[in-house]
């Protein structure tokens, strides 16, 4: 689905600058790099989504007439700015890795090559499709993760931010492993498999509950699930569903049974030795009620009989993380003729920037497993079977040697003069290659970085010459101080 193609998705302050930038003459080429700062959920992972929709937006990004009559509205914008605004459009080249993939924090996940106010006015735009959605996505890996890769179904439309955080989401947990989606939109737009049951108020609208059992099999004999915590679970739920349920299966179809409330390790168990008494042992049983990971990895654990989970508010708000700590800062700016490299320095030193326009590597080991990302210079080449000497981005006094079996470049070129290299994929396309492409790095990656608790922290290293620059930057600043 095209988002909303309005230039006015931006903060504010980057129009301020940008003119700032057009009356001083200081539109020349840029570099931005887009990186994360920490792992979600103390996770060992986290999961790159969003470049499809990211795509769509920069390539209708655009000044409307009735936007520029709101900027000089303000009083503020000059209207030889605005006349340049109504010319705009994004020019600028964007690298990125491949959506779906496993990522790290450090590592420039997105590369822009573009004039500074271009690259500035998308700032805003670049953040929020990458953040948002590669937050749904790891939350989603996780889960599904804990549920030992069962099937997920994804249904937090009503308790998502607004209309297209709802559907940004159905397409990021379908990226992050969910098999299906309440979101009929998403159905539509994605191709993401359309599931549902039933709600109460179904079962509530009829005199009895078998009433409402029946009525739903009649309607939906081949896909009946009985919602039965509705009054009492095992008194009357699963008997009445069982008693439906019987007369689908002598037909010729079958059933299944969801529970929304109570203790799923308890209920569950005892539903499935009612389902297994009454010979209907292929009846699943899929669960609900505001599930985590966590509760999912304990019922798996203590072997709880639950075939399906539903997710909602859980997967598609975030949980207990808000945000995705992805940021967007200047690695090099143009001086005479050529790019110079720049650096963030902080007080905070996990703030500090690593400089320059750069690559970034996996290596491989002889197994298949990913050993290390490795940030290099633009250049600089990785080789396999060479030795390479490595340095932890932040601590001078750890390195490592890593002999790679396989490399891969992971930076590639996605737009270039703000369209699309090669036609454009559909969108359900795109998202079933970044879902089997997150599947299979899943299993690239050593366990110990998939724990739900103090997972092992993947490396992410710098080559000698980007170590070398970085230092260089940091002797000259303090020499001056």
């Amino acid at each position: 689905m095209k988002q909303p193609a309005s230039a006015l998705f931006t903060d504010f302050y980057e129009l301020t600058m940008a003119q700032g930038y057009w009356k001083r003459k200081m539109d020349e080429p840029a570099v931005f790099d887009m990186f994360f700062r920490r792992q979600p959920y103390d996770g060992g992972f986290s999961v790159f989504a969003g470049l499809g929709t990211l795509f769509d937006s920069l390539e209708g990004f655009v000044f409307r007439e009735d936007d520029l009559v709101y900027l000089e509205s303000l009083g503020i914008f000059e209207s030889s700015f605005l006349d340049y605004l109504r010319s705009f459009r994004f020019s600028g080249d964007l690298y990125a890795i491949d959506e779906g993939s496993l990522v790290f924090p450090g590592e420039p996940l997105a590369r822009l090559h573009a004039n500074l106010i271009e690259a500035q006015v998308v700032e805003g735009l670049i953040l929020n499709h990458l953040n948002f959605q590669s937050l749904i996505a790891t939350k989603t890996a996780r889960i599904w993760l804990a549920s030992r890769r069962g099937r997920i179904m994804e249904f937090g439309l009503r308790r998502a931010q607004g209309p297209d955080g709802a559907l940004s989401a159905s397409r990021a947990a379908f990226i992050g492993g969910a098999g299906g989606t309440s979101n009929t939109l998403a159905g539509q737009v994605y191709g993401i498999p359309v599931q549902g049951t039933m709600a109460h108020s179904w079962i509530m609208s009829f005199p009895s509950e078998l009433e409402a059992f029946r009525a739903y099999a009649a309607l939906y004999p081949d896909k009946s699930v009985f919602l039965i915590d509705t009054y009492d679970t095992l008194k009357s739920g699963i008997v009445n569903a069982i008693t439906a349920g019987r007369e689908l299966v002598e037909k010729g179809h079958g059933f299944g049974v969801r529970l929304d409330s109570g203790d799923l390790q308890y209920l569950s168990a005892q539903v499935r030795r009612a389902l297994d008494e009454a010979g209907m042992p292929q009846a699943g049983i899929t669960v609900s009620n505001d599930l985590t990971e966590e509760i999912i990895d304990t019922l798996v654990s203590n072997g709880a009989p639950i075939t399906n989970w539903g997710v909602g508010t859980q997967l598609v708000t975030g949980g207990r993380e808000s945000s995705f700590t992805g940021v967007y800062k200047l690695a090099a700016r143009w001086n005479s003729g050529e790019f110079v490299p720049v650096m963030k320095f902080s007080d905070n030193p996990e703030k500090t920037t690593n400089p320059g326009i750069k690559n970034l590597w996996r290596l491989f080991d002889e197994n298949g497993m990913a050993q290390a990302d490795i940030l290099a210079l633009n250049g600089e080449v990785i080789e396999t079977g060479k030795t390479l000497r490595v340095f932890h981005p932040a601590a001078d006094y750890r390195q490592l040697q890593i002999t790679p079996t396989r490399v891969e470049e992971l930076l590639k070129k996605r737009l270039e003069g703000g369209k699309r290299l090669g036609p454009p994929a559909s969108p359900r396309e795109e998202i079933s290659a970044a879902r089997t492409r997150m599947e299979v790095q899943l299993d690239t990656l050593d366990p110990s970085y998939k724990r739900l608790l103090n997972p092992h922290v993947y490396k992410v290293s710098l080559t000698q010459k980007l170590k070398d620059m970085k230092l260089t930057f940091i002797e000259s600043r303090y020499s001056q101080s």
